[in-house]
């Protein structure tokens, strides 16, 4: 198991680091919207965790650093739950997109690659496009 996992009293092994990660993001522009908390239940129930679980790590402060998994297809499910997170209340600040920038980058994606991958994503996500959909067209973008 990696250091960054925990397993909670479900059993179910989840990435803290990614979690911490969405409520960093929910934090960006310096208070957590309704909407936002929602997700952020809603993220944490489908990870397994308990109310006092997600409780407990909302309470977690400072930034954590982001260690993105290996696959495209996973990286690009990240990156687009930060997406939704950033979404979650209607409202795209420049911080918020500098923070989905540096997920991107430290995913591994290339600078070229970055900007376009934050537009699609925060556009796609916008017009109810599904995350398939959405990595359907990076994929095309990508190997072109």
């Amino acid at each position: 198991m990696n250091f960054t996992d925990f397993v909670t009293h479900h059993g179910k092994r989840v990435n803290k680091e990614y979690f911490i990660s969405l409520i960093q993001v929910s934090r960006t522009d310096g208070k957590i919207a309704p909407e936002e908390l929602e997700l952020l239940y809603k993220e944490g129930k489908k990870f397994g965790l308990s109310e006092p679980e997600i409780e407990k790590l909302m309470a977690t402060q400072g930034n954590q650093p982001y260690h993105a998994p290996y696959s495209l297809q996973d990286k690009f499910e990240q990156l687009y739950n930060v997406g939704v997170m950033i979404l979650a209340d209607d409202v795209v600040t420049e911080k918020e997109k500098k923070m989905l920038k540096r997920f991107a980058i430290e995913a591994g994606f290339q600078d070229k690659a970055v900007n376009h991958l934050v537009d699609l994503l925060l556009k796609g996500i916008k017009n109810n496009e599904t995350e398939e959909t959405l990595l359907e067209k990076f994929k095309e973008h990508l190997f072109k």
